[in-house]
């Protein structure tokens, strides 16, 4: 099955590309591999999910923003290699948590990602990753997630 076909089976939709809300791109092709610029919680153009993993939001929402921020991360992708079937290996997930002080759960809501892609591109979305936890994220997100992608030659 195609991982378009995958991402219909499973009632989801790659959205729109996010556009910048700065001074960048929200992907790029170097050789054989994407790189997305950090996508946050945007849902139709509004930020889904704000505030501090651990006062404001729960482990719970923050993993659903994650999800949000993959499928915004694979829609930058899309907008480079024009088809998810392109994709050779998803590579590498760096996932950020605005986190209050003390959380120490960033693995856990960076799993939203993670899982998700997993879940659409099976083998080929086995991922290096890492899961930080910062002070603040831009306007307040709950959640920022960049990724790394091998597209076919």
């Amino acid at each position: 099955m195609s991982f378009e076909s995958k991402v219909k089976e499973l009632g989801l939709t790659i959205p729109e590309v996010a556009k910048p809300v700065a001074a960048y791109v929200p992907a790029i092709k170097v050789g054989d591999y994407v790189y997305t610029s950090g996508q946050i919680p945007f849902v139709e153009g509004k930020l889904a999910y704000a505030g501090k993993a651990g006062t404001d939001l729960s482990v719970e929402q923050c993993y659903e923003a994650a999800k949000v921020c993959a499928l915004n991360c694979l829609a930058a992708v899309k907008s480079v290699i024009g088809n998810l079937d392109n994709i050779e290996q998803i590579v590498k997930v760096v996932g950020f948590v605005n986190s209050a002080p003390g959380f120490v759960d960033q693995p856990k809501v960076i799993n939203g990602a993670s899982e998700l892609i997993g879940t659409i591109f099976g083998k080929q979305g086995q991922h290096s990753r890492s899961a930080v936890g910062v002070a603040e994220l831009p306007i307040n997100a709950a959640v920022e997630v960049e990724m790394i992608v091998k597209v076919k030659a």
